[in-house]
């Protein structure tokens, strides 16, 4: 079972990857950039501040939490205790792979870029007003997907690597959603 598992990841891996071209890499390239991050989460930041006002203060820290423990679970827990090499290190892949952004870090398992795009997203789903920010909602969950296809697309994710990733970072921000409804109504009582 294991080995089909494998051999399924391998082969997705490799479909993806191998249907490049230049506009693709470039976008793929873009989004994987963590200095283009910077700016987006900027502007989310502030714009959650202004719709949270004085519950800000506990929401952003929540948010950081997740996107950090989720973070660290994949990069300093899991890459180091599985040892799976990328796909780009992999002596049997590296010649198969088109690798328009190097290669990156040793170990990929679990991806750190789906892991932290997933608690972002499903924070945000949870604790937004159900009906209200539908765009908001979607261009956050599309981010999750065009980032987690781009680190298969530039080989440096198996395809299990992101879904392991992806469901660590839903259970950090799902943590954090929870955690926020369950104090927020404590330090902000809602007006009689």
């Amino acid at each position: 079972m294991l080995e089909t598992i494998q051999q399924l990841d391998r082969q997705l891996l490799l479909a993806i990857n191998h249907a490049h071209s230049p506009v693709l890499d470039a976008v793929m390239v873009f989004a994987s950039n963590r200095l283009v991050w910077f700016p987006v989460y900027a502007v989310l930041v502030g714009w959650l501040i202004y719709h949270f006002r004085w519950r800000a203060a506990l929401l952003l820290p929540l948010v950081i939490a997740a996107v950090g423990l989720a973070d660290s679970i994949t990069s300093r827990l899991f890459k180091p205790f599985f040892g799976r090499p990328r796909p780009c290190h992999d002596a049997s892949l590296d010649h198969l792979l088109h690798l328009p952004d190097g290669c990156g870090g040793q170990f990929g398992f679990l991806s750190s870029h789906a892991a932290n795009s997933m608690a972002l997203t499903v924070f945000l789903a949870i604790i937004l007003p159900p009906g209200r920010f539908r765009g908001l909602k979607i261009g956050v969950f599309a981010w999750f997907v065009l980032l987690s296809y781009s680190r298969v697309y530039l080989g440096a994710h198996y395809p299990t690597d992101v879904l392991g990733g992806a469901a660590v970072g839903a259970l950090m921000g799902w943590l954090a959603a929870v955690a926020f409804r369950r104090w927020a109504p404590h330090w902000w009582p809602e007006q009689a």
